[in-house]
């Protein structure tokens, strides 16, 4: 295989590499690349390594993690806030932003991120959907290192 010598892209270095491709997964490829308005093959095939990577490492539950958390939630129903904020308060040290979200009449949604180990973050993410009172709740896990990074989150124990 031939290599061509490392590009600058950003502050890393980026290699250039051949791919071979039958014609029918290249027409897919194409066409995921339109939908979601890549500007390149090469930066849809970079995220479709990095989503991969990301699922691998996140199969462990000790894997830096990050998550973002929303609930939605009448709040004239009884004690449902109060309760809510008591689930969070539990998880204080997980959560790193909320954002409380008025939509129409007595309906709210609240957008928590959160940071810590993928399990504790699971953990988190079920009880505070599981609050008597939310209609709705769902969540989504990611790992910084996906983007060179991680939570600095740490434990005393």
């Amino acid at each position: 295989m031939t290599r061509s010598p490392p590009a600058k892209r950003g502050d890393e270095y980026v290699v250039r590499l051949g791919v071979s491709l039958e014609p029918s997964l290249l027409a897919l490829l194409d066409r995921w690349v339109a939908e979601r308005s890549s500007p390149s093959r090469s930066e849809a095939i970079r995220a479709l390594i990095r989503k991969e990577l990301a699922e691998h490492t996140l199969s462990d539950p000790a894997s830096d993690a990050v998550a973002c958390v929303m609930l939605l939630y009448r709040h004239d129903l009884p004690n449902v806030q109060r309760r809510l904020t008591v689930a969070e308060h539990r998880w204080g040290g997980h959560i790193r932003s909320s954002s409380h979200v008025h939509l129409g009449g007595e309906t709210c949604m609240e957008i928590l991120g959160l940071a810590g180990k993928r399990g504790e973050l699971v953990e988190a993410a079920e009880e505070l959907r599981g609050v008597k009172g939310i209609a709705f709740g769902e969540y989504v896990l990611g790992t910084p290192a996906v983007a060179g990074g991680r939570t600095g989150h740490h434990h005393p124990h």
